[in-house]
């Protein structure tokens, strides 16, 4: 069954500090101990559950003050699962290149301010970049590679009357196209997630 924004409504309701501010990526092949090396991060311990994962971040960002990323991971169907609660670092190039050095890598962020950003990396080269609210302006190595299955998941890709209705959603579901890693209320709510904190770029 091929993801479109449809599949991703039960967001809001099931997740909504989440979904609010957040970054997920997806590396293939990469243990969640490999992309913990790569991102120079440390492990701090293990929760169960998207609720118990938002809970952790928001202790770990007062503990923090901010100056450290908090992270779960955990592995998905041959892919690491990264979640940050209100957090970005897999969106930043810094963090993404040599995530994806060898393989693949999708990421998608949002913050509170509705700042979005959706990107595709493979062996470290940035493949497709854009901002959901405007996935007509598109960049990076191969801009128009995914544009059927953007447009498929329910991007609105004519240009300045574009409608942002559900781009959150539209970027949940352009991930799973990607990757094949459908994520699901069931999957997030018994997900064992290795916590982890990594240095600021």
């Amino acid at each position: 069954m091929n993801a479109t924004a449809a599949d991703y409504r039960w967001l809001g309701d099931h997740c909504p500090e989440l979904i609010e501010a957040y970054c997920v990526t997806l590396v293939h092949a990469v243990s969640p101990e490999e992309a913990l090396g790569r991102l120079r991060a440390r492990a701090d311990g293990r929760v169960t559950g998207i609720a118990a994962l938002v809970e952790a971040a928001g202790k770990a960002w007062k503990a923090s003050g901010g100056d450290r990323h908090f992270l779960g991971l955990c592995a998905v169907d041959g892919w690491t699962l990264l979640v940050e609660p209100n957090g970005y670092l897999g969106s930043l190039d810094e963090a993404a290149a040599p995530l994806s050095r060898g393989t693949e890598l999708v990421t998608h962020f949002r913050n509170v301010n509705a700042v979005d950003h959706f990107s595709r990396y493979v062996d470290g080269e940035l493949r497709l970049h854009f901002e959901p609210l405007f996935p007509y302006a598109r960049e990076g190595a191969d801009p128009d590679g995914a544009v059927a299955p953007m447009r498929e998941v329910g991007f609105d890709l004519r240009g300045d009357d574009a409608d942002p209705e559900g781009s959150t959603e539209a970027a949940f579901a352009l991930a799973e196209r990607l990757t094949g890693v459908r994520l699901t209320p069931e999957l997030l709510d018994g997900a064992e997630f290795r916590t982890a904190s990594a240095p600021v770029f």
